[in-house]
């Protein structure tokens, strides 16, 4: 059983990845023409707001940004609470022949997909054992920026 909480990434580490992560989304999109760059709330949408601004600083550009809430979607929906925060939902474009890259908080592909959906960019790959979780951390919402792991049973 788990009993520590592990660093996986430190705030300067997080901040090397999302660098190397926004340079990996234009060499994949070939440029930045029809990217949209959509967070989902809540950690998402931070981690966007970052991978934004590399790219623009990098490409010179404006990159449309929204954000999507799937609270009520969600695979551990029972871990939220019988009364849900549902937050908002931003998506002022066409997204119809777009490029739409999608910006969640989830470091971790723990197998069992349900929808036909992979992540193209990875911000790190662990292993990590049942009785853990990943804890991803953002200065905006949180007291620092960081990826732990953590046992499950830590509140």
């Amino acid at each position: 059983m788990a009993t520590k909480t592990t660093t996986v990434l430190d705030a300067r580490a997080v901040e090397r990845t999302l660098k190397r992560m926004s340079v990996e989304i234009v060499e994949l999109n070939k440029g930045t023409d029809d990217l949209i760059v959509v967070g989902i709330q809540r950690r998402g949408v931070q981690l966007a707001d970052r991978l934004v601004k590399m790219i623009e600083g990098g490409e010179g550009v404006t990159v449309p940004q929204g954000s999507l809430d799937i609270t009520l979607y969600r695979d551990d929906l029972q871990t939220v609470g019988p009364r849900p925060v549902v937050g908002p939902t931003y998506l002022p474009w066409d997204l119809d022949a777009k490029h739409v890259v999608i910006v969640d908080d989830v470091f971790i592909n723990r197998g069992g997909r349900e929808l036909p959906i992979h992540a193209d960019v990875v911000g790190k790959k662990v292993e990590v054992g049942e009785d853990e979780r990943v804890d991803v951390m953002v200065a905006e919402l949180d007291e620092r920026t960081e990826v732990v792991i953590v046992p499950k049973s830590a509140a």
